[in-house]
């Protein structure tokens, strides 16, 4: 996996507390805020309003396909996409009689 540096400002006890989790843990802080973030995407990955919200987002072109993966779940995205362009035939064959 390819990474990225991130500049964040957190509050000074949560750095506290992210510092005394990778002393007790063997480990370092970023591993630490790498974990929580990982936690906190997979709880919100199932979460049933924000799993729509991507979706939208999806749908509406803000975010590629892989992205949607990523989040939802290929199987899901795939069924997404699925419906999204059966919608898009359904728009452009209502267009193509409304024009007649």
């Amino acid at each position: 996996m390819t990474k990225k540096r991130v500049t964040i400002e957190l509050p000074e006890a949560l750095v506290a507390r992210a510092d005394v989790a990778a002393e007790v843990t063997h480990t370092n802080r970023t591993e630490i805020l790498i974990e929580a973030l990982r936690q906190y995407l997979e709880q919100k990955a199932s979460d049933e309003q924000f799993r729509e919200a991507v979706v939208e987002r999806y749908l509406d072109g803000q975010i590629q396909f892989e992205k949607l993966a990523e989040i939802i779940g290929r199987q899901d995205a795939e069924a997404v996409r699925a419906s999204k362009e059966v919608l898009d035939r359904g728009e452009a064959l209502a267009d193509k009689f409304t024009e007649h």
